[in-house]
C-alpha cells in the first residue's frame, strides 16, 4: 500500500455484480475453468460473498480461490468452506507485529492471524504469498518456511515486483528468486526441488521432515512467461493479458454498450491472441512507454 494510500474510484466506474457474473460464465464457456478474486482486497465489496455463491454455481467453473489480505475475511470462513472455495491465498510478509505495521502501514496483524488459524481449523488449501524486500523482512524467511514444519500448507516467497506506488525504483533486484533460494539452502541444505505443476508460476520445493512446501516465484525476473495462461480482468474491466501491460481492451466499455455475448467472445479472442511474449514485452508496448508505476494495490496480487 503505497503510503499516501490509494484513491478510491466511484462505484459506476467498477464492474457490477451482475457485469462481473455475465464475464466469467462468458469466459467459462470458452474453456476457463478457474477463477481466482484477488484485488486490491476483495473483502472491500460488500457483495463478495454474493458474487462468490453466484460464480460457484456457473457451468464450467470447476475451482474458485481467494487472494486476500485477511484482515475482513475470517467471519466468511465457514461459509467459504461450505460453498468449496478450493484454495486461499494469504498475504503476509512477516510474522513479526511490529514489521507488519511498517509493511502494510495498517496494525491488523491480530485479524490476520485469527483469519489464518481459521483457515487451519477448516482445513481450506492455504498458501501463504510472503513478498521478499531488502532491508524489510529477509529475517521472516525462516520463521515463514518453519509453518511448512508443522502444518500442510504452501509458503510462497514472491520477488518483489515493481507496484509498489513507487515506480520502477530499482535497476536490479537483489533478492532475485535466485538469491531467495540461496538464502533457504543455507539454512535447510536438505531442500530438495518437487516437479512443478503445468502452467506453474512458482517452482516448488520440499524440506525433509516438513509438512507443506516452499514455492518462489520470479514475478520480476518473469522467468515463466513461457508457460504462463493467466489473464486478469481489473476492477475497472480491464483485461490484461500481463501484469506488465496497462490494458489490451476495455470490457466494462462492450458490456454498457450492449454488445452481444458472440461479439465479446470475438473481442476476447483477439486479445488472447495477440499477448505478448513474456513481460518485458508487455512493458516495452506500455501506451505511455514508462515502466510500470501503478500499485499492486490496484492491480491485484
Amino acid at each position: 500500500m503505497p503510503e499516501e494510500g490509494i484513491r478510491y474510484l466511484p462505484k459506476n466506474e467498477l464492474l457490477t455484480f451482475a457485469e462481473i457474473e455475465k464475464l466469467i460464465t462468458i469466459l467459462a464457456s470458452m474453456g476457463i475453468s478457474k477463477v481466482r478474486l484477488t484485488g486490491g482486497e476483495p473483502f472491500v465489496r460488500t457483495d463478495l460473498m454474493d458474487i462468490i455463491r453466484a460464480i460457484v454455481k456457473i457451468p464450467g467453473v470447476q475451482d474458485l480461490h481467494l487472494t486476500t489480505n485477511g484482515v475482513l475475511t475470517a467471519p466468511h470462513i465457514p461459509e467459504l468452506k461450505k460453498l468449496g472455495i478450493a484454495s486461499l491465498n494469504l498475504s503476509l510478509d512477516t510474522l513479526d507485529k511490529a514489521r507488519f505495521q511498517t509493511i502494510t502501514r495498517r496494525d491488523d496483524f491480530d485479524a490476520v492471524v485469527k483469519t489464518y488459524s481459521a483457515l487451519l481449523e477448516h482445513q481450506i488449501p492455504l498458501k501463504i504469498n510472503a513478498v521478499v524486500m531488502d532491508e524489510k523482512n529477509i529475517d521472516d524467511i525462516v520463521p515463514l518456511i518453519e509453518l511448512t514444519k508443522r502444518h500442510p500448507l504452501s509458503v510462497r516467497f514472491i520477488e518483489e515486483m515493481p507496484f509498489n506506488g513507487e515506480g520502477n525504483h530499482y535497476p536490479t533486484l537483489r533478492w532475485t528468486y535466485t538469491r531467495i533460494l540461496e538464502y533457504i539452502t543455507e539454512h535447510y541444505p536438505n531442500i530438495y526441488k518437487i516437479e512443478d505443476p503445468e502452467n506453474s508460476t512458482a517452482y516448488h520445493y520440499g524440506i525433509p521432515g516438513h509438512r507443506g512446501k516452499i514455492g518462489i516465484i520470479a514475478a520480476f525476473s518473469r522467468t515463466f512467461c513461457g508457460t504462463c495462461n493467466r489473464i486478469r480482468i481489473t476492477a475497472q474491466g480491464d483485461l490484461k493479458t500481463c501484469l506488465y501491460d496497462d490494458g489490451v481492451l476495455n470490457l466494462k466499455s462492450l458490456l454498457r454498450s450492449d454488445q452481444s455475448d458472440d461479439a465479446i467472445k470475438v473481442e476476447l479472442l483477439k486479445a488472447f491472441g495477440s499477448r505478448p511474449l513474456d513481460g518485458f514485452e508487455a512493458e516495452q508496448k506500455r501506451r505511455d512507454h514508462l515502466p510500470v508505476h501503478e500499485s499492486m494495490s490496484t492491480i491485484g496480487g
